[in-house]
């Protein structure tokens, strides 16, 4: 019988992963990488010999362990924290993006794990990401020194409510792409073979995105996920889009290579203005009073069932960068507001962003996630044997 590897599976927003220390893993990256991909059960589409879930957003592994030593930008961790989106029908680990998510669910976790001193109410952890090399600042509440779990925070996509998980992203601007704007400008103009010339808004924030308009490619920016993945001749123009849009900001010399080289990065949202929709999780109807613009994402060449974490991050300080085609989808009257409200598949999320403008430079104050997380089961995982 192989060793077993203890794990905890743990729900951190909308997404669902699988959290490890450290140092329950092989020092070695390759042994590493290959005990992560036994533990979920890839390559294989449907990760039946596995804890994977077969669907990108519970493909996902949090690895956590101690700050490292003579990192400057580390200075005052108190964790070190390393995601990666494990591909399903690739042996592949890629450490190239961050699940914003799946961040809420780190904090909780050190707590139960006494990796780290509580203080209560809340104990506001100093988290040190590998994949950004940028700190993540998360506020956890507690409650008799563990995480507090009850509470009366709603998430939609997820059933219930929960305690709410603040997550502050302000100092990853500009972690993938080098800049807040990749290439300085707030819409560049594409000219992509199979697409032709089309606008795009390249923002690096929590992890890079391309946002387009949904009405330049027929779209109404309040489509469904069945809608958008049926349509392969869409989800063609899509992923060439997303390609040329990374090498556009330098995170892949060859768009050709992009899907291969980068393929949760740069997301892509599509941004429509505000209006009414169907709630496809929970039913009825999303008013457009309810929301500032609308929008839907391109997440592993899928469309996102519902708002990845760090994309709400990012789509909310786009909408505060004046030009970009988030802010011309938001309604006026909210543009000096703290709070944006974006309207995705199964309903709105809320971003606290604030972003100070001197001439040119931008300067990310605050771009915050609240997210509820959960224990679902902890546990030991048994890899394989073999021969």
């Amino acid at each position: 019988m192989s060793d077993p590897v203890r794990c905890v599976i743990l729900r951190g927003g909308t997404s669902k992963g699988i959290y490890l220390k450290e140092s329950d893993l092989p020092s070695d990256p390759i042994e590493r990488d290959r005990t992560i991909l036994q533990i979920f059960g890839s390559p294989d589409k449907r990760q039946i010999n596995g804890l994977g879930g077969a669907d990108p957003l519970t493909s996902k592994v949090c690895v956590i362990g101690p700050p490292p030593i003579g990192n400057p930008r580390a200075e005052d961790a108190q964790l070190t924290y390393t995601f990666g989106q494990v591909e399903i029908d690739e042996p592949e680990v890629d450490y190239r993006s961050l699940c914003g998510n799946l961040t809420s669910g780190v904090g909780a976790f050190a707590i139960w794990e006494k990796m780290v001193e509580t203080v209560s109410p809340v104990t506001t952890l100093r988290i040190y990401n590998t994949n950004l090399d940028r700190m993540l600042f998360v506020e956890v509440p507690v409650k008799n020194d563990c995480p507090l779990e009850k509470g009366d925070f709603a998430i939609p996509g997820v059933p219930g409510t929960g305690a709410r998980i603040q997550v502050d992203f302000a100092d990853t601007a500009g972690a993938s792409a080098g800049g807040l704007l990749p290439t300085g400008n707030p819409i560049d103009t594409l000219d992509i073979p199979g697409v032709g010339k089309i606008d795009v808004s390249l923002v690096d924030i929590g992890n890079a995105h391309v946002f387009l308009r949904a009405a330049d490619l027929g779209l109404t920016g309040t489509e469904t996920a069945a809608e958008i993945d049926a349509d392969t001749d869409l989800t063609d123009k899509l992923e060439r889009i997303r390609a040329h849009g990374a090498a556009a900001m330098g995170m892949v010399n060859d768009p050709d290579r992009s899907r291969e080289e980068s393929p949760a990065t740069p997301l892509i949202g599509m941004i429509g203005p505000a209006q009414d929709y169907e709630n496809v999780i929970g039913s009825g109807i999303i008013k457009a009073q309810e929301c500032d613009f609308v929008s839907r994402l391109m997440f592993m060449q899928q469309m996102h069932k519902t708002y990845a974490g760090t994309s709400t991050v990012c789509t909310g300080v786009a909408s505060r960068l004046p030009g970009t085609i988030v802010y011309e989808a938001c309604k006026p009257e909210t543009l000096d507001n703290i709070i944006v409200r974006i309207g995705h598949p199964a309903g709105v999320i809320e971003t606290e962003t604030q972003v100070e403008i001197k001439g040119n430079d931008y300067a990310v104050k605050r771009a915050t996630l609240g997210r509820t997380a959960r224990r679902i089961m902890e546990g030991q995982v048994y890899l394989p044997e073999h021969g």
